[in-house]
């Protein structure tokens, strides 16, 4: 997975949207919700369901996201942390 794949994949859902938040963050959105932000970085951040938030943050170079943990948010800090099939999911 690289930047251009995650917009590819982000890009692909219905009515999803893409701008730039905070200066520099890439943002991709669903009627106005946020679902993935990602930078220059090399990282993403992403909502998960509590059961996969729970696993994920058990595994090396994942952690809860900053500000926004307490809604299931995790931050993976390179692109090659997962495999393409469980950024799809």
């Amino acid at each position: 997975m690289n930047l251009d794949q995650l917009r590819e994949l982000c890009l692909s859902f219905p009515g999803a949207t893409e701008d730039l938040k905070w200066g520099a963050d890439i943002c991709f959105s669903v009627g106005g919700k946020m679902f993935c932000v990602t930078g220059a970085s090399g990282g993403a951040s992403f909502k998960v369901t509590p059961d996969e938030f729970d696993e994920m943050t058990e595994r090396e170079g994942i952690i809860p996201a900053h500000y926004m943990a307490r809604n299931k948010w995790v931050t993976v800090d390179a692109f090659n942390k997962l495999k393409l099939k469980e950024w799809k999911q």
